[in-house]
């Protein structure tokens, strides 16, 4: 059986570092201060830092039959995920993103979604795990409309779920309650946590929908709110290298120290420690944490409760 089977997102990331606030055009060349080729794709980024931290890993998407495509598949493999269930569209592209990150640490995301449109709930494995996790809601329509049943004949069979939605290109931020309810988790970070609620204090709402809130709150770590009693875990300041795919290491480690313990604290801890390791360079896998690394870590995270 596996640990956690991860549905969703995977692409290439071309990380560019010390972007201008608006490129050049007019065929002009700007140079820049480095690029990077990284592991992109939020569910591909969790399925890869599970696999780090020692989960038994399965990993469900679509690619291309392109170099893109094959770029993705050996990351994932060779990292130990079990990518026999992603499967690679005949015509479509593999999805593809470019990172502009500037020198203060913000970034513009441009995305090509290439097959992520075409990946739906019938690409999904029944396969035993005890874990599934679904990110990037909205970039993957066919998969969104099939989620809540997904979900819901998971919590069935007795398999705990989680949701990271990630951003939301249209600004709509339609996320239907009963898939809502039928999350144990839902990851967000602050930012999208607002965005869902309309409020800028979004754990209630979220609770009240049915599920236990996790919110990323960036370098101050996360807040979850679980039978009325919110908890903090604060992780000590790292110096950043690059923040890409650092919430989606926290959603490794978090559900690794869950599956592990079934503390909520315990969780948040790792997750902590696991997002805040990831930053130690560029890209989203390249400094990914051992479950040693992270656990050590983990041991100097700060939980408050109130």
């Amino acid at each position: 059986m596996l640990d956690l089977l991860v549905i969703g997102d995977a692409n290439p990331d071309v990380l560019l570092f010390g972007a201008p606030g608006t490129p050049a055009y007019g065929q002009a060349e700007t140079l820049v201060e480095q690029g990077i080729l990284a592991l992109g794709g939020s569910a591909a980024i969790v399925a890869h830092g599970a696999a780090r931290l020692g989960l038994a890993v399965g990993f469900a998407a679509m690619v291309g039959r392109d170099a893109a495509g094959d770029f993705v598949l050996d990351e994932l493999k060779s990292a130990g995920v079990d990518i026999s269930a992603c499967v690679r569209h005949e015509s479509l592209p593999t999805a593809l993103t470019v990172c502009l990150n500037r020198d203060d640490g913000d970034r513009a995301i441009l995305t090509a979604q290439g097959c992520l449109a075409a990946f739906g709930p019938e690409h999904v494995p029944d396969v035993a795990a005890r874990h599934l996790h679904a990110a990037s809601y909205f970039l993957q329509p066919r998969l969104a409309a099939g989620l809540p049943e997904l979900f819901r004949s998971a919590r069935g069979d007795g398999v705990s779920t989680s949701l990271d939605t990630n951003d939301d290109p249209s600004g709509a931020w339609n996320l239907p309650l009963a898939l809502v309810s039928r999350c144990t988790f839902l990851l967000p970070n602050q930012d999208e946590a607002m965005a869902l609620t309309g409020t800028a204090d979004p754990l209630p709402v979220l609770a009240a929908a049915g599920c236990v809130p996790v919110v990323k709150t960036g370098k101050d770590g996360c807040v979850t709110l679980s039978g009325g009693e919110r908890i903090t875990a604060r992780p000590p300041v790292l110096a950043p290298v690059d923040t890409v795919g650092a919430g989606d290491s926290f959603d490794a480690g978090f559900l690794a120290g869950w599956l592990e313990s079934g503390d909520l604290a315990a969780a948040l801890a790792l997750g902590a420690a696991a997002g805040a390791l990831s930053t130690r360079g560029a890209g989203g896998v390249a400094t990914q944490p051992t479950l040693a690394e992270a656990a050590a870590l983990a041991e100097r995270v700060e939980i408050t409760r109130n």
